[in-house]
């Protein structure tokens, strides 16, 4: 039988688009952030491993999910962060929730619309951030917001990777209904360089993903914790600007992505903005009498 690690894709955190428990995150809150990135980073790879069947891979994740719950000797990563959201007293729903997206994942390879890519987005991106804000002892008034930034870059990550996922595992998160609409068809995500048609697609999905980052504005200034929430700034100055280049650019043809050097200036450009806002005084508001 299959089992998890033959399964590896070798990723790490430092593979990821956006920093994982990174240095604004206070270090006694990164064990139990890593024990769920380990757990999802696992799970991720069995959904995507190309060479796996469907059987396998789903007799894996319910093997973690029964890990999660201590129904059995799980797998490595599920035993261990069991006993790290045990120790902080933290629900296990939000790594469960994941597991749903995963499953989804390897029988589910073409997502029908709109509203059923939100839907995905509620299992495979929101429970992270309802995670990071559940360490952190934030109100759960901070959901919604953080919902949509998750969902925005859960959808920015499907815009960026929207050729890689067809060829390498036929999967579309493309919603059909926009590609039928432009009277195209998934086969179009193996060409080296989108048709006027697909372009279209992808410009105006980039276009209405921008409104969740415009839901999400809110998230920064709701968390109380500084650190947590200079890492949200951050994350999604940089989401805002990546999403922002696929309203005009190619994903097939070119790497969305950021240098290091412009990585760098947006996020001290945004550091200086949070403080500024967070920290400075505030102009005093001046009352007029009424009539």
């Amino acid at each position: 039988m299959t089992e998890a690690p033959d399964l590896s894709s070798g990723k790490t955190d430092t593979d990821e688009n956006f920093p994982v428990a990174s240095v604004l995150i206070h270090p006694r809150h990164r064990p139990v952030i890593m024990a769920f990135y380990r757990f999802a980073r696992a799970a991720d790879d069995i959904a995507d491993n190309a060479n796996a069947n469907a059987e396998d891979k789903l007799h894996l994740l319910d093997r973690m999910h029964r890990g999660l719950f201590g129904l059995e000797n799980g797998t490595d990563e599920a035993n261990t962060l069991r006993l790290a959201l045990a120790k902080h007293h933290l629900t296990t729903q939000h790594a469960s929730d994941l597991l749903e997206a995963f499953r989804r994942d390897v029988v589910k390879l073409r997502t029908a619309n709109w509203d059923e890519l939100i839907d995905y987005c509620r299992y495979s991106a929101m429970p992270v951030g309802r995670f990071m804000l559940d360490v952190h002892g934030e109100s759960h008034s901070t959901w919604p917001a953080s919902d949509a930034l998750c969902a925005a870059l859960q959808i920015l990550n499907h815009l960026q990777d929207c050729g890689k996922d067809y060829r390498a595992l036929n999967r579309v998160y493309l919603p059909l209904d926009a590609l039928g609409a432009s009277g195209i068809t998934p086969e179009a995500l193996a060409e080296d360089k989108s048709s006027p048609a697909l372009l279209g697609v992808i410009h105006s999905l980039a276009q209405r993903n921008a409104h969740l980052f415009t839901k999400a504005s809110i998230l920064s200034d709701s968390v109380r914790d500084t650190r947590l929430a200079l890492d949200v700034a951050v994350i999604q100055s940089l989401a805002e600007n990546l999403n922002t280049g696929l309203t005009s650019r190619d994903p097939l043809a070119d790497k969305v992505h950021h240098t290091k050097p412009e990585a760098l200036g947006l996020a001290l450009l945004t550091t200086f903005r949070f403080f500024a806002r967070r920290w400075l005084p505030k102009k005093p508001q001046h009352l007029t009498a009424q009539p």
